[in-house]
């Protein structure tokens, strides 16, 4: 089955609407795949990706009409998502799509029109670039343990704390930020908007990765920064049920990239298999490396069948899809592991070099077991929801 005719099979789920965007996303990632290399040498990417996306549409697509974006439901993000593997560039899919479905969504949810005017249109636009401030060095999927305060202080929260694992960290304009304004668990839980320009507020450093380079990550500091309360996203106390909400929309979209990345690689290194000959006939006619495909693209499809229904559980009640989406993220993640491994190991020597995106792929696609929760965290979601 080729990757068109596995295409064919969805025309029930993607219509002519959806091919369109996947067209739009698919040239526009082409168009950048050319710098992946030198962008991940230099560890970040140009601003200018930021803007391009936005004249596009694609960092509101499921935003509101109002305020720019296109108010599609998330089918459309998911074609966004399985077309933006062309870029061969996790670290630059990562950073776009924090700012698409990470970071904004909340802002696009919850936020009152001023601060939506202020931080969600330019977003959109790709003018300001957006970061989610969550993770912190006692905990990243524990968001009842975080530490990181806002103070009342009059018409003002005075904030302080530390976060950690910021994509977009070092160059973000603002933060979607959680933060502890009542007592201890989850209870206590806000969010606001955090402009970067704020007084007190400090870069650390910039954290090396060993995959998805060209995507900056930071740990920030918050030193007595204030910030006006009408930055507040929602209720006070009440942003936890927000935060867990955002989770099943970031481990969605890792699912359905992670699919799309174990198509592009097994697709890519049966290309090379047919060309690169070995004791004379081309290394993909040998019955190993012919099994293992198949067997990939086998499991391929039983993740994609996985994560579209995941979506549509997710279309249909995003608070009740948490069990459908976390089986998605555990099942690609783990499987992914395996695709991306044998894909390198056909490619033999030139898998371990820059030269083909194969080493890149394998490297950066270790995340998806480990950002938005590690399998094993997904684990425990799962044995909660079986009542185990």
């Amino acid at each position: 089955m080729t990757e068109a005719s596995a295409r064919m099979q969805d025309k029930e789920i993607f219509g002519a609407d959806h091919e369109q965007l996947r067209d739009t996303v698919r040239k526009f990632a082409k168009s950048l795949a050319p710098f992946a290399e030198e962008w991940d040498e230099a560890g970040i990417f140009p601003r200018e990706v930021f803007t391009q996306a936005g004249e596009l549409g694609l960092l509101g697509i499921g935003h509101s009409e109002e305020f720019g974006g296109l108010g599609l439901d998330w089918w459309y993000t998911a074609a966004y998502a399985e077309e933006l593997v062309h870029t061969e560039n996790a670290g630059v899919n990562m950073a776009l799509m924090v700012q698409s479905d990470m970071a904004t969504p909340i802002i696009n949810e919850i936020g009152n029109d001023a601060v939506k005017k202020e931080f969600l249109v330019p977003a959109i636009k790709g003018e300001k670039i957006a970061a989610l401030g969550v993770s912190e060095p006692g905990g990243g999927s524990d968001v009842a343990a975080i530490r990181t305060t806002a103070r009342s202080d009059g018409d003002d929260y005075v904030i302080n704390g530390q976060k950690l694992w910021i994509t977009n960290g070092t160059r973000a304009d603002f933060i979607t930020l959680a933060v502890r304004t009542g007592g201890e668990g989850f209870n206590g839980i806000s969010l606001v908007v955090f402009p970067t320009d704020v007084k007190g507020y400090s870069i650390g450093k910039s954290i090396k990765k060993i995959g998805n380079k060209s995507s900056d990550t930071a740990e920030l500091f918050f030193d007595d920064c204030r910030i006006p309360k009408r930055y507040l996203l929602g209720h006070e106390n009440a942003g936890f049920y927000h935060i867990m909400t955002n989770f099943q929309g970031e481990r969605l979209i890792a699912a359905v990239g992670g699919v799309a990345g174990m198509e592009k690689a097994v697709r890519d290194a049966i290309a090379y298999g047919n060309d690169r000959k070995a004791f004379g006939r081309p290394i993909a006619k040998f019955q190993v490396w012919r099994h293992k495909m198949v067997e990939h693209l086998t499991a391929i499809q039983a993740a994609r069948r996985l994560t579209y229904w995941a979506v549509d559980q997710f279309v249909k009640n995003p608070m009740g899809s948490t069990e459908a989406i976390t089986m998605a993220k555990l099942f690609v993640g783990d499987l992914s592991q395996r695709v991306l491994y044998d894909c390198l190991q056909m490619h033999g020597g030139f898998g371990y070099t820059t030269e083909y995106p194969i080493g890149r792929a394998w490297v950066d696609g270790r995340l998806i077991t480990v950002g938005g929760g590690t399998s094993e965290v997904m684990k425990e979601i799962i044995v909660k929801t079986q009542g185990l």
